[in-house]
């Protein structure tokens, strides 16, 4: 039994040292995309080898993994809780508690961010806007600030007409970038958008009043401009990194603000869905006078609730109402194909999460089934499917064959590839 331990650790050391590190939310450029150089997964395992599980506290961010670390949230007695954890065997390094857990009637309280890390340091937050840098190291602090007391953000209140982040907390992921750090604080006034000094903490631009969404921002070269592109309650919009300047902005109304997926960006056109407001491609341009941007096609029999689309070769891929798998031509909104049954028996509140792996789809939904599929305009079709852990509303990460994810007791290490 000893022995066996020893051999899985030395194939999981392997791994580690040849895969790449998966160290933010979707995936090391935010695509959720399978990086160039990592072993890419052509079948499944009928019953794929866990590696290690460890139990875990109540959560719904997804974990990441950079330089033989695993980091995550839960929530321990009532409070917020970031850890570090052995990539190998999946034991505590160590733990630093955030804040008092946020619960609301969406789901059992617990942690809804995924940290971020950038070298020496992880980046985490709290659902109440309790945001720390911390050292990979040890989790010691580096700096804090608070959304509330620092920017005036609202104190979040689930009843009454409370649109996005105030609503159901603070969940989007920041964004690094060379000595940058984007984060989605919602604060007053112009504070929806704030550029840090990532070392240091100290504000270099803060950006538009919108309330937020739950995703952050995203990088977009748009007409060769260089933009984040970031999805807030109220509204899809394009801003010029270096000064906070908007560039363009669509209102998209969407019942109380609960705008949740991750914005994909095909060329000129911005895809982004809401549940209620459907599936929607903006086209972006730019004149002589400044940006334009609007609305091009739009789909309300694919809106997406709470799932993050992935983009393969021009057509969008993702999780409609019911048990919909979709796919639709990034350009139009037409084209690809509609499953309405593909999701039978494998999903309650209607979530699933997507990996670009290769020329297919790496598909996790919400009771813990994997699949891989084509990602193909032409075809809707499963190559393989596995189990791999219970109920979830986890984004995995992918790190030399292996997905590390969590359910609502476990996090999990997987072999799914050699």
């Amino acid at each position: 039994m000893r022995l066996a331990s020893f051999i899985a650790a030395l194939v999981a050391v392997s791994a580690c040292a040849t895969g790449s590190d998966w160290p933010r939310w979707r995936g090391p450029d935010g695509t959720a995309r399978i990086p160039a150089g990592e072993v890419i997964p052509r079948t499944l395992p009928s019953e794929p080898r866990v590696l290690w599980h460890v139990p875990i506290g109540p959560g719904h961010g997804s974990p990441v993994v950079s330089r033989g670390r695993v980091f995550y949230l839960d929530n321990q007695q009532g409070k917020e809780v970031a850890h570090a954890a052995d990539a190998v065997t999946g034991q505590t390094i160590w733990s630093v508690t955030l804040d008092d857990v946020w619960g609301d009637s969406g789901s059992e309280p617990g942690p809804r961010g995924t940290p971020t890390v950038d070298e020496d340091r992880v980046y985490v937050q709290s659902c109440r806007g309790e945001f720390r840098c911390l050292r990979v190291a040890d989790g010691s602090e580096v700096w804090r600030v608070s959304f509330v007391k620092d920017f005036g953000a609202e104190v979040l209140q689930e009843s009454g007409e409370i649109p996005g982040s105030n609503r159901h907390g603070n969940t989007a992921t920041p964004l690094v970038d060379g000595n940058r750090l984007y984060v989605v604080v919602g604060g007053h006034p112009d504070t929806c958008l704030v550029c840090f000094d990532k070392r240091t903490g100290r504000v270099l631009w803060k950006s538009q009043d919108d309330v937020p969404g739950h995703a952050g921002p995203v990088w977009a070269t748009i007409v060769g401009v260089r933009q984040l592109v970031l999805f807030t309650a109220s509204a899809v919009i394009g801003i010029e990194p270096g000064e906070g300047r908007l560039l363009w902005r669509v209102p998209i109304k969407t019942l109380l603000g609960r705008n949740v997926t991750t914005p994909v960006v095909v060329g000129d056109m911005v895809v982004v869905g809401s549940y209620t407001a459907g599936l929607i491609g903006v086209r972006v341009a730019r004149t002589a006078s400044g940006w334009t941007a609007e609305v091009a096609w739009k789909d309300a029999r694919l809106g997406v609730n709470f799932a993050s689309p992935v983009a393969v070769g021009g057509y969008v891929y993702c999780i409609g109402p019911g048990k919909r798998l979709f796919c639709v031509d990034a350009r139009t909104g037409s084209g690809g194909w509609v499953n309405d049954d593909f999701f039978s028996g494998m999903i309650d509140a209607g979530f699933a999460s997507f990996l670009v792996a290769g020329p297919n789809l790496l598909i996790l939904a919400e009771r813990g089934q994997l699949l891989l599929v084509p990602a193909s305009p032409r075809e809707c079709k499963v190559l393989a499917r596995a189990t791999v852990c219970g109920k979830n509303w986890c984004s995995p990460a992918y790190v030399g064959g292996r997905l590390y994810l969590r359910d609502a007791k476990e996090l999990r290490c997987v072999q799914i590839a050699p």
